[in-house]
């Protein structure tokens, strides 16, 4: 049987070890055969078998029978989506439908509901068990409080008996299992509704099963609730309370009215309104209630609207996908709204919440940030605690991890921003990478917002790769496996679905661009790996795992289809320019002069006659065979006239600077490069300006960056260098001025350009951050691992 691991140890690829689980090990067997097959095509068939082995082995992975969708189809449904958005997508929450159908018709005609469509939406919407709820993710909780609410809304108008009946009996069946839940999935205001809706049922006469232990531990968990929160502080500024006033009797409705939202809710949330109309009859909660039900078709959810929320998660998705270039302008709308709704007080689900949280703050002050805008970090301070701790809103029960991790993801990346005079970001940082950090080693990674298994991955990636060490591809490849696509289900009042920014289409797409991409991959690297043999590199040092390494740093840095010719310009000047290295160095370790060899290199460069070399083909001596690569190169890369001569100065510059292996003149030389390679190269000559040029300091903060880290990895390494720890904190700062270039720089530089030298920069950051065991991993996975399509 063919397999892939002796072909990864040809290349020197050593890939992680897996201790596969019985039940898994006919279908991880069956992977290792697929990656052995494409593997050994790539090493050893010509580009045109490699091709249609590769269209073989995929079509082999597709189910049978389903239809194959183009990626434009996906591309246009997406768009379609995205670009008519309005207040938000939201599931129907069944227990929020139920306190609306408990209204009365406000005329006072007849004992009548106001709104009947709801009371046929609960009829329609009855789950075959007897419950109402989420359909399929069962937690007691969930089930319990939306049936429970249905119950009442039926028997309290008398009607649809054999479905109250069906639902008695699932709660009589189920009411012992309410331990059950993970304490970290309890739903919101729970412990304040539950005990409420207990009562109603009772009123009406319902027989209600009740194990005295379970509700005094749910009565005790109210009372500490209501304690963080005191009446009298409800009454007088908005809180998260305000979203389960349903289960608060004796409020006082002339203050609480002060506190209701313009759009006539209170909290944007259906059951609070609804309650709020019951006792008080105000006609904005009816004109609320009245938009959300015709909305709806008859149900509500448990909020909304959602758009500010939905925006910004539908963003993050999409770039962590790796699928936002498909939609760029669609992304700019989303976060020039948010834009429009940044406030000091940071923001929350919707435009006019009138409690913000951390989260939907967190999340929007990164992406924002990253995207160019100017928001202050001051509006972290509102969420701190006296002891440095961090909340996601004030009088909060217990943290969330998600949150946290939001916080931590905005904290790490603005680290590298400047604007932090009082160290705001700095102590959230701190304290949300301890708090998971704490959660990860206890294994208590479920959290009080989101269902998904994917989170714990999420986490641990976050800690393990901070932003200037984590780079693109690499991190799509990981969500890949993170993202729950549909499966995802959200904790509020009642479990919900976000079907915009959690659906199985962006899975979909994402996978089949990551399909094209490693297709791509495995081709390039093969054209990479015979330009070595072809130019016998190996003898200067390339090995086929180096060479592997630098396509590798290329390719999870720019990875767009379309900019191919980028990837491979990087990758192949890394591999010759670490051949030209390795070469000097051993002319040096044998006590003999390089001076020659270097001068050699750099006229060939400038005379009239170094084509008539590289075309002769005269490789007899090292530099001549190397002079040949370098010419090939150069021809290859930069066809025009123009380009070819940048691209000599460029290589020109690097032999001079290079006194000896350098990685701050390798990492210039592989922007200038990069930039040559995409058509915005500029001139290298004296003319320009290093005090005024922006790229010049651009280059000159690159170059120290790698330059520094260079010296990092030779100390992992046991070479004696300056303290490690005193260089590290130096890139940081400087990684923090070149961000600062690239983000919020207007001038007039090219954005691709500066991403260019952010790219070069992240790459020796990974490097330095990683194990070579972890990068052979994630080579396999970027590269081969064909398991995501």
């Amino acid at each position: 049987m063919l397999t892939a691991t002796p072909i990864l140890q040809h290349v020197g690829f050593r890939p992680p070890i897996v201790k596969p689980r019985h039940q898994c090990f006919l279908q991880l067997r069956s992977q290792r055969r697929l990656r052995g097959f494409i593997m050994e095509s790539l090493y050893s068939e010509a580009p045109e078998a490699v091709t249609y082995k590769l269209q073989v082995v995929e079509e082999a992975q597709r189910q049978k029978g389903e239809p194959r969708q183009k990626m434009s189809d996906m591309i246009d449904a997406i768009r379609a989506q995205l670009r008519s958005m309005g207040d938000g997508e939201i599931s129907v929450s069944p227990y929020d439908t139920a306190w609306v159908a408990l209204v009365k018709n406000v005329d006072g005609k007849g004992h009548s509901p106001q709104f009947p469509s709801c009371i046929d939406w609960i009829a329609r919407n009855q789950l075959p068990d007897g419950s109402w709820g989420d359909a399929t993710f069962f937690l007691v909780q969930d089930r319990i409080i939306n049936t429970l609410a249905c119950i009442i809304a039926l028997k309290s108008w008398n009607v649809h008996h054999e479905r109250c009946k069906k639902g008695l009996s699932f709660i009589h069946k189920n009411m012992w299992r309410l331990p059950e839940d993970d304490e970290n999935w309890t739903l919101a205001g729970f412990e304040t509704i539950f005990p409420t809706l207990l009562e109603m049922a009772k009123d009406l006469g319902l027989d209600m099963p009740c194990d005295e232990r379970t509700l005094q531990e749910i009565h005790a968990k109210r009372d500490l609730k209501v304690s963080k929160i005191p009446k009298d502080l409800l009454h007088s500024v908005p809180t998260a309370l305000l979203l389960s006033i349903e289960g608060m009797p004796g409020l006082d409705w002339k203050r609480l009215l002060k506190l209701q939202s313009p759009d006539g809710s209170f909290m944007s949330s259906a059951a609070p309104t609804a309650y709020a109309l019951m006792q008080t009859g105000n006609k904005k909660c009816l004109e609320f209630l009245d938009n959300i039900v015709n909305k709806f078709n008859g149900g509500v959810p448990f909020v909304h609207p959602v758009e500010l929320y939905e925006r910004l998660w539908v963003v993050d998705r999409l770039e962590r996908l790796g699928i936002s270039s498909y939609f760029r302008s669609e992304i700019e709308s989303c976060l020039d709204y948010a834009y429009r709704h940044w406030s000091e007080e940071g923001l929350g689900f919707t435009r006019d919440c009138a409690v913000r949280d951390i989260d939907d703050t967190a999340m929007g002050f990164r992406l924002l940030r990253l995207h160019g805008y100017r928001v202050s970090p001051d509006v972290f301070k509102r969420f701190e605690k006296e002891d440095s701790e961090f909340v996601v809103y004030p009088g909060q029960s217990s943290q969330s991890v998600s949150a946290m991790h939001n916080l931590y993801r905005a904290a790490d990346q603005a680290a590298f921003f400047p604007g932090d005079d009082e160290g705001v970001l700095r102590r959230a940082k701190i304290y949300s990478r301890a708090f998971l950090q704490e959660r990860r080693a206890s294994g208590e990674l479920n959290d009080k917002w989101i269902i998904s298994s994917g989170l714990p991955g999420e986490v641990a990636y976050g800690l393990d790769f901070p932003w200037k060490a984590s780079l693109p591809r690499v991190e799509t490849r990981m969500y890949l496996e993170q993202y729950g696509g549909g499966d995802n289900v959200w904790i509020g009042k009642v479990l919900h679905r976000m079907p915009l920014f959690n659906n199985d289409l962006f899975l979909k797409l994402a996978r089949a661009d990551f399909s094209n991409f490693q297709r791509l991959c495995r081709l390039e690297w093969h054209s990479l790996k015979r330009w070595c043999e072809k130019n016998n590199l190996e003898m200067h040092g390339v090995t086929p795992q180096s060479a592997l390494k630098a396509y590798f740093l290329a390719a999870a840095n720019i990875f767009e289809a379309d900019r191919e010719a980028e990837r491979m310009g990087w990758a192949r000047t890394a591999v010759l320019a670490q051949a030209i290295s390795s070469c000097f160095l051993m002319s040096s370790n044998a006590n003999t002069t390089t001076d020659s060899t270097r001068e050699g290199l750099i006229s060939a460069l400038t005379c009239d006659g170094c084509h008539t070399l590289a075309r002769r083909g005269v490789k007899e001596s090292t530099e001549n065979g190397l002079l040949y690569a370098l010419h090939e190169l150069i021809d290859l890369l930069a066809p025009d006239n123009d380009a070819s001569n940048s691209l000599r100065e460029a290589w020109k510059a690097w032999l001079i600077d290079g006194h000896e292996p350098c990685e701050g003149n390798t990492a210039l030389l592989l922007v200038r490069t990069v930039e040559i390679c995409s058509g915005r190269h500029c001139s290298y000559s004296a003319n320009q300006n290093p005090k005024l040029s922006e790229y010049s300091q651009l280059e000159q903060l690159t170059s120290s960056i790698c330059s520094k880290l260079g010296s990092v990895i030779l100390s992992q390494n046991g070479a004696t260098t300056e303290n490690a720890e005193n260089l590290e904190q130096q890139v940081d700062r400087e990684m923090q001025d070149l961000a600062q270039r690239v983000f919020l720089s207007c001038n007039a530089t090219s954005r691709v350009t500066k991403q260019t030298f952010l790219h070069v920069a992240r790459s020796y950051c990974y490097v330095a951050h990683s194990s070579p065991e972890t990068i052979d991993s994630h080579i396999y996975k970027l590269v081969f691992d064909v398991s995501v399509s």
